[in-house]
């Protein structure tokens, strides 16, 4: 009885530290994604010159996260014009499926930077449980805000966000 006590006490312990840990975790993590052309990139690497960049979360075979995308194709270039934003598309579909992105998204005709997280390394370091997940940084990389899921109308929640965060960047008036 006593051992199983101390079992539970700690598996306690290092889940609460490792929430901790994540929640604390406010820059973009190191993994290693592909481009669509097979090329590898660093994920630390992911910025937008100082301006405020999306990283969101999706597969294929989830309708969600094509409906979010979609949407998002839609308005994307006048979202660039308004505010600067760079979305980075973080495919999560494994090496089996992977081969099924590039044509998906060209036949869509997706203006934002398309990744392959073949491993699902960088998906882990994010916490990402399931797609889709968005994670919107300011233009200094800090984490500012993040929604999971989605909903008719969750990418003008994502919209209005990026434009509070341009708002306070060019006023200096940003906190974490």
């Amino acid at each position: 009885m006593l051992g199983n006590l101390k079992k539970i006490i700690f598996v306690v312990i290092v889940t609460t530290i490792s929430s901790l840990y994540c929640i604390s975790q406010t820059t973009v993590p190191s993994a290693t994604v592909k481009n669509l052309s097979g090329i590898q990139v660093n994920t630390n690497t992911f910025s937008n010159d100082g301006k405020p960049f999306v990283i969101d979360f999706w597969a294929t075979w989830c309708k969600p996260c094509i409906e979010e995308l979609k949407n998002i194709h839609e308005v994307y270039e006048d979202w660039q014009k308004e505010t600067g934003v760079k979305l980075y598309a973080i495919s999560i579909d494994d090496s089996r499926n992977s081969k099924k992105v590039a044509p998906f998204v060209n036949g869509r005709q997706w203006k934002f930077e398309v990744m392959l997280d073949e491993n699902s390394d960088f998906k882990r370091a994010m916490n990402v449980n399931n797609p889709p997940h968005t994670f919107l940084y300011n233009g200094k990389g800090e984490l500012v805000w993040q929604h999971n899921g989605y909903a008719q109308g969750d990418e003008n929640n994502l919209y209005d966000e990026i434009k509070k965060l341009v708002e306070k960047e060019k006023t200096g008036t940003e906190n974490k």
